[in-house]
């Protein structure tokens, strides 16, 4: 994984953002394991809780073109701001990821690339597996 490409690509996904009420775009790039980058953007709502973030459109994005194992995703926002996913795309990623091995990479607020694992911004993720104790499949 090249995550100078992934950042570009989700910058790409960053000008299609709708942001009117916030004007604060991001875009987000998914890296699924055939290779292919799934993008996403935030999409502002004017009833606010109706908004969705970039990295939940790009797994939505994923999803929809039958997609279900993740390497990466990179996440891009304003220049000068250091970004990472809030706790809600946290956990729709750790669905995907349970282990928490997916890397994470984001721009730090120098502009230089960072890289983690969901593991790292997410410790002790809630995840199928918790449902199985009170919920055995069948």
């Amino acid at each position: 994984m090249d995550p100078a490409a992934l950042l570009d690509a989700a910058e790409v996904a960053r000008a299609r953002a709708h942001a009117p009420y916030s004007g604060f775009r991001v875009g987000a790039a998914l890296l699924c394991e055939d290779g292919s980058i799934q993008p996403g953007c935030n999409v502002e709502n004017a009833s606010y809780g109706a908004t969705i973030c970039a990295e939940r459109v790009a797994v939505g994005t994923a999803i929809a073109a039958g997609h279900r194992r993740f390497r990466a995703i990179a996440i891009a926002g304003p220049a000068g701001v250091a970004l990472s996913p809030c706790g809600i795309c946290r956990q729709v990623l750790a669905e995907f990821s349970p282990d928490g091995g997916l890397r994470v990479v984001m721009r730090a607020a120098d502009g230089t690339a960072r890289e983690t694992t969901l593991a790292a911004l997410l410790p002790e993720a809630f995840g199928a597996a918790d449902l199985a104790k009170t919920h055995p499949p069948g």
